[in-house]
């Protein structure tokens, strides 16, 4: 299920890197740089294993959302590894932080903060080495991702494993700045198709969501982020019937946030519909079936997450499938909507913009 393994056959330039760890003043936070495929999650493993090994308390921050190796997708996640492993699935994490979908683009601002919280919290809880290990989103806006992290986390230590100097305009405005370390992308690592990722993750969503339950949950005892519909002030009736008559919807729910409108409705008939995208945001109700949703604790963490089944929106209640027991989704205060519709089987139905909702 997960693309690296624990092996010991690394190129020679890791073993000079756990020199530098064991020397260096701890605790000592670690940031892994580099494109897809390169191996940061190999290197992110071997490191652990091997510091371990020597007694260091190892705290991984897995904020890779869209190949995670501790599961699942669509979070940041923090854990210990008690003892030697063979792959990030077997870490049972602590704490996780909802990004919402499985790529970070149009998510900076939960990548960043998703972070710094669970890199804090590794800190807060005694860890000698925090590594965190990150997406391959490294070109074009990646650059700006990986500036903003570099940043927020100040890591005492980049290791950067890049093709020949695919890195230099993240790596540049830091040489002075922290410690780098570049690193050559291991002759094992091996290249994985669109395809082929999308089948790694299936299963791994099919095995989060095994063994869950679905519950009716009533909306106002939650607060609701993540998304406008619940923003505003509820449409009135006449406001519903001018929408419907004049788009030919069917509309479940709309509120009107300031001067704009947010529906959410069904077309009837098949036809060019033109409105003014400035005043009037549409979603259709189908886009909201097996929607990730992230149940929040006060703190702002996730507790973990949730399939959208159902919606009423007359009476404010949804029905919600998840892994976590009656209890955890009673210590939840927020539920967090995200962009990314799953069934429980694992078979992703599609990714929402940012704005869509």
């Amino acid at each position: 299920m997960n693309k690296a393994k624990y092996t010991q056959e690394v190129p020679e330039d890791r073993k000079e890197v756990l020199k530098v760890i064991q020397e260096a003043k701890k605790p000592l936070k670690i940031m892994i740089v580099g494109g897809v495929d390169s191996g940061k999650t190999t290197l992110t493993v071997f490191l652990a294993n091997e510091l371990l090994s020597q007694g260091f308390r190892v705290a991984i921050v897995d904020s890779d959302i869209g190949q995670k190796g501790i599961l699942p997708p669509a979070l940041i996640s923090l854990g210990f590894p008690e003892g030697i492993f063979t792959s990030m699935e077997e870490i049972r994490p602590i704490k996780h932080y909802f990004v919402g979908t499985i790529t970070p683009n149009q998510f900076f601002g939960e990548m960043v903060t998703g972070v710094k919280l669970l890199v804090n919290e590794a800190i807060k809880r005694k860890a000698d080495v925090v590594m965190t290990d990150t997406t391959g989103l490294v070109h074009g806006s990646g650059v700006e991702l990986k500036r903003m992290k570099i940043e927020i986390v100040k890591p005492d230590l980049i290791l950067a494993l890049q093709r020949k100097d695919e890195l230099e305009d993240i790596l540049k405005p830091f040489e002075t700045k922290t410690k780098i370390i570049r690193l050559v992308i291991s002759e094992n690592a091996k290249p994985h198709t669109r395809e082929e990722r999308r089948k790694i993750r299936k299963e791994k969503w099919k095995k989060y969501f095994e063994n869950s339950n679905e519950y009716p949950l009533d909306l106002r005892k939650f607060y609701i982020s993540g998304t406008l519909m619940f923003q505003g002030r509820e449409i009135s009736e006449e406001e519903k019937s001018i929408l419907e008559n004049l788009f030919r919807w069917l509309v479940f729910h709309g509120r009107k946030i300031t001067s704009r409108y947010f529906v959410v409705k069904a077309d009837i008939g098949t036809f060019p519909r033109n409105f003014d995208k400035n005043t009037m945001k549409a979603i259709d109700l189908e886009n909201l079936s097996n929607l990730l949703v992230g149940f929040i604790d006060k703190d702002g963490f996730c507790l973990g997450l949730g399939l959208l089944k159902l919606i009423n929106f007359k009476e404010l209640k949804a029905h919600v499938l998840t892994p976590l027991t009656e209890a955890e989704v009673n210590n939840a205060v927020e539920i967090r909507f995200g962009r990314i519709r799953v069934r429980e089987d694992g078979e992703e139905l599609g990714l929402l913009n940012r704005d869509a909702l």
